[in-house]
């Protein structure tokens, strides 16, 4: 089981709620991406604030807040330099690549959320090769050294 949480992009949860929900939108409203755009900006919560004024969180914000939760988990598991990481990297590249490829033809994905969340992908991609080359050299460095 800890395998396969090694390999598995996190990132992909956020992605696929996205996903799900964009499809399922502009199928119940024929096509419509309009109303994908209205759903991102429907309150979720709204929490009276000290100030006097409501806090409003919005489906949006939850899903940003999501992502940004699993890509700090994805950068604690770039750390390891085993073959799981590299299977890890290689999927997270193909999230990436199948965010772009949405963001740029399907109209429900042409949304400031959907773009944040296709950033935190290329960051995780980035982040992940960057810190599993830095680990790699460090182990190297160490196994030289007797």
């Amino acid at each position: 089981m800890g395998a396969i949480f090694n390999v598995f992009p996190l990132i992909l949860i956020p992605v696929l709620t996205y996903n799900i929900w964009a499809f399922g939108a502009t199928a119940a409203n024929n096509n419509d991406s309009a109303a994908v755009r209205t759903h991102l900006a429907d309150p979720w919560l709204q929490v009276p604030m000290a100030s006097g004024v409501e806090w409003i969180v919005t489906f949006g914000d939850v899903l940003v807040l999501l992502a940004l939760i699993l890509l700090f988990l994805e950068l604690l598991k770039s750390t390891s330099t085993g073959t799981a990481a590299i299977f890890n990297h290689a999927l997270s590249m193909l999230v990436f690549i199948i965010c772009l490829v949405e963001f740029l033809l399907h109209p429900a994905f042409a949304t400031s959320v959907f773009f944040i969340i296709m950033v935190m992908a290329l960051l995780d991609v980035l982040a992940g090769v960057v810190v599993t080359i830095i680990s790699a050299r460090r182990d190297v460095e160490f196994a030289g050294q007797h």
